[in-house]
C-alpha cells in the first residue's frame, strides 16, 4: 500500500535532508517534487495544489528547531498536512438512540460492496452488537446467495424476499430487525457499472423509506480519480455520511484516499483490504498519513493481533514453548491466526521500514499454502512429534503436498531454528520479569 508514493516523497525530502536550514530554494525544490509525487499517485489536482501550497507556507514561515534537522521538520510539516487532508480525527458510526441503527450501503458494482456489508456486520458483532443483513441487491445474479453465504460464515442472519423489489426488502427487513431485537440493520443495495438515474432513484427511495442513521458509500481505492468523481455524484444524489475505501491493499498510488475527503467533505470511516471477512479497519487519518510517509502503522498492527489474541491459548502456548513441546499443530494454529489478521503485504506495510526493504518483492498470501500443505500431509503423530519425521516420511510428505523433499527439509530446519529462538526469547522474558521483581523488592526493602 502506497509504496510508490512513499518512495517518491522520500526522494523529494532529500532536497532538504542534510541542509543546515530551510531556504526559499530548497523548499521550492522539495515542494515541486512533492506535487509531482502526488499527481503521479492520481491525487486530485486541486487537492495536490492545496497540500503543497500549505506545506510551502508552513515551511517558510517557521525557523528550524534546534532539536531537529530540516529534513525531519519538513517531514513533520507534510505529515500534519496529510492528516488534515485525510480528516484530522477518526469518525465513528452514529448509532441510533433507539434501536435499530440502520446502515445503508451504496456504491458501484464491483467495488466490494456486498463483501464489505458482511465485514461491517462481523466488525460490529465483535463490539457486542446484534446485526441483521438485508439483501436489497436484487438485480446482480447470485448477489443474494453471496450475502447469505457470507452471513452464514459470520453467523449473522440475512433477510431477503423472492420478489425483485429492493424497497420492499429494505422495509420488511427493518420490521424484522425490530421484531427480533436486532440493534443494527445493514442494507446491501444494488450497484451499477456506472452512475445512472435508475440506480440513484432506487437508493434514494430506500433511504426515504428506512431513514438510515448512516449511509456509507463504498468505493474501490484502485480506481483513483474515478473514485473521487463517483463519490461526488453519489453525494449529490443521496447525501451519504461517510466513505469506505476497499481493495486498499491493491492500490500502490493512494490518490483516492488522499483526495476524497477534500472533494466531497465527507469522512472516510472504514478501509478494507483483502477478501477475508476480518480484513476491515476503522479509518485513522494520522495512521494513514504515517503509512503514506513510510513510517508504518504499529498501532493498527497491534490492534489486529489483539483481535485474534486468546489469553488462555497464549498461556498454553507459552508453557509448551518453555517445555520444548511446541509442535507443528501449534505452528499451524499460529499460521491461521496470522491469516485472520489480513493480507501479508498489508501487515508488512504496518511495520516501519519493511516496505522499503522489500521493495518490489511480491508478498503473496498464497505463499503460506505450501507450508500448510506440508503440515496437512503429516500424520497426527508426526505433527505432534516432528522428530519422528525420517527420510521415508519426508518423501511421503513431499509427495502428498505436491512439494519437494528439499522443501520439506527446509521447513523442518526452519521450524527447529524457530523453536530454539522462541525458547530463548521465553527464557529472556522470564529473566527480565525476575530482574524487575528483584528491583521492586530491593526498592521496597529500602523503604523499610
Amino acid at each position: 500500500m502506497f509504496e510508490d508514493l512513499s518512495g517518491k516523497l522520500e526522494q523529494a525530502f532529500k532536497s532538504v535532508t542534510g541542509q543546515a536550514r530551510l531556504s526559499d530554494v530548497n523548499v521550492a525544490e522539495t515542494v515541486r517534487e512533492i506535487r509531482r509525487a502526488l499527481l503521479d499517485a492520481d491525487v486530485n489536482y486541486d487537492v495536490a495544489r492545496s497540500i503543497t501550497a500549505a506545506v510551502k507556507e508552513k515551511a517558510l514561515g517557521q525557523g528550524v528547531l534546534a532539536s531537529v534537522t530540516p529534513g525531519q521538520q519538513f517531514t513533520k510539516i507534510v505529515y500534519d498536512e496529510l492528516v488534515s487532508v485525510l480528516g484530522d480525527e477518526k469518525e465513528d458510526i452514529q448509532f441510533a438512540s433507539t434501536p435499530p441503527t440502520v446502515i445503508l450501503i451504496a456504491g458501484l458494482q464491483g467495488s466490494g460492496k456486498t463483501t464489505f456489508t458482511a465485514k461491517l456486520a462481523k466488525f460490529l458483532k465483535s463490539q457486542g452488537r446484534n446485526p441483521l443483513l438485508a439483501a436489497a441487491d436484487v438485480y446482480r445474479p447470485a448477489a443474494v446467495d453471496q450475502l447469505r453465504t457470507l452471513g452464514d460464515s459470520i453467523e449473522v442472519p440475512v433477510y431477503s424476499i423472492k420478489e425483485k423489489d429492493a424497497v420492499r426488502t429494505a422495509k420488511e427487513a427493518l420490521a424484522e430487525a425490530k421484531k427480533n431485537a436486532h440493534d443494527t440493520l445493514i442494507i446491501d443495495t444494488a450497484g451499477r457499472m456506472h452512475v445512472d438515474e435508475v440506480m440513484m432513484s432506487e437508493v434514494a427511495e430506500i433511504k426515504s423509506v428506512v431513514k438510515p442513521n448512516e449511509v456509507l458509500f463504498v468505493v474501490d481505492a484502485m480506481t483513483g480519480q474515478d473514485a473521487v468523481f463517483t463519490a461526488r455524484e453519489f453525494d449529490k444524489q443521496i447525501d451519504f455520511n461517510g466513505v469506505v475505501l476497499t481493495k486498499l491493499d491493491g492500490d500502490t498510488r493512494g490518490g483516492a484516499a488522499i483526495s476524497i475527503k477534500s472533494v466531497v467533505n465527507k469522512p472516510i470511516k472504514f478501509v478494507s483490504t483483502g477478501e477475508g471477512v476480518d480484513s476491515i479497519s476503522a479509518f485513522y487519518p494520522d495512521r494513514m498519513a504515517q503509512r503514506i510517509l513510510g513510517m508504518g502503522d504499529v498501532v493498527s498492527l497491534v490492534e489486529k493481533a489483539q483481535e485474534q489474541y486468546d489469553e488462555v491459548q497464549a498461556r498454553k502456548l507459552q508453557a509448551k514453548i518453555s517445555s520444548n513441546a511446541f509442535n507443528f499443530e501449534d505452528f499451524y494454529g499460529q499460521l491461521q491466526q496470522i491469516k485472520k489478521m489480513g493480507s501479508m503485504r498489508d501487515l508488512i506495510g504496518m511495520i516501519p521500514g519493511m516496505s522499503k526493504q522489500l521493495g518490489d518483492v511480491e508478498i503473496d498470501d498464497d505463499s503460506l499454502k505450501p507450508i500448510e500443505a506440508m503440515i496437512n500431509s503429516m500424520t497426527i503423530q508426526e505433527r505432534r512429534n516432528p522428530q519422528l519425521i525420517n527420510g521415508s516420511r519426508r518423501k511421503r510428505i513431499a509427495t502428498g503436498s505436491g512439494t519437494s523433499v528439499r522443501e520439506v527439509n527446509d521447513l523442518l530446519k526452519q521450524f527447529n531454528q524457530m523453536k530454539k529462538m522462541m525458547k530463548t526469547m521465553t527464557k529472556m522474558n522470564k529473566m527480565g520479569r525476575a530482574m524487575e521483581g528483584l528491583k521492586n523488592l530491593a526498592g521496597r526493602q529500602r523503604l523499610h
